[in-house]
C-alpha cells in the first residue's frame, strides 16, 4: 500500500513539475515591466538584438552558480559578440532590499551585459523560472528556442554552441 501511495504521489509531483516548465520553443517573450540599472522601466516584450540572438540569464546575488556562470561568460563575452552578434541580458531576481547591491556587483565584476532588475518577480513568473541560474536562448525573431538550468564548468561551451547553431540556421534541440 505504501508503494502505491508513493507511486501516486510521485506521478502527481512529476505531472505538476512538467506543467510548470518554462515557455516552450517558439514562444515569444512575455511583456512585463522591469527596470534597468539606471531605474528606467521597460517592457520585456521589447527586448531585441536587431535580428541577432539573445541570451537571457536569470540570476541573483546570493546564487553562487549564477555568479560563476556570468563571470565565466564575461571572460569570453567580447569574442562571442564579435563572432555571433549575441547579446546577453542578465536578469536579477533580487528583491527590493538587495537589488541596490546589483549595480555595484556588476561594475565590480566588470560584466558588460545589459542588466535588468525583476524585483517583483513578474518576469521570472512569466517565464516560469523556478530554479536559477536559468538561461534562455532567444532567436532574432524574439522566440525562445532553448533553455537550460544550473551551471557547471563547461556549460558556457554548450551555450555558445547553441548560439552558433542558431546563427547557422541549424535546428536547436530544446531541453
Amino acid at each position: 500500500m505504501k508503494k502505491i501511495l508513493f507511486l501516486i504521489s510521485l506521478s502527481v509531483l512529476l505531472t505538476t513539475v512538467s506543467a510548470q516548465e518554462a515557455p516552450t520553443s517558439g514562444k515569444k517573450l512575455p511583456g512585463v515591466s522591469v527596470k534597468t540599472l539606471e531605474g528606467k522601466t521597460i517592457s520585456t516584450a521589447d527586448l531585441n538584438n536587431g535580428g541577432k540572438p539573445m541570451i537571457i540569464s536569470f540570476w541573483a546575488l546570493w546564487c553562487k552558480p549564477c555568479i560563476n556562470e556570468l563571470t565565466t561568460i564575461a571572460d569570453v563575452y567580447d569574442d562571442w559578440v564579435k563572432e555571433t552578434g549575441v547579446k546577453l541580458i542578465a536578469v536579477s531576481i533580487d528583491d527590493s532590499r538587495s537589488s541596490p547591491k546589483v549595480g555595484p556587483t556588476v561594475n565590480g565584476k566588470g560584466w558588460e551585459y545589459d542588466v535588468l532588475l525583476d524585483v517583483n518577480g513578474e518576469f521570472k513568473r512569466a517565464m516560469n523560472v523556478n530554479m536559477i541560474p536559468h538561461t534562455f536562448l532567444v532567436n532574432g525573431q524574439g522566440e525562445i528556442v532553448w533553455q537550460h538550468t544550473s551551471f557547471s564548468e563547461g556549460s558556457e561551451l554548450q551555450l555558445i554552441d547553441m548560439v552558433r547553431k542558431l546563427n547557422a540556421g541549424e535546428a536547436i534541440e530544446s531541453h
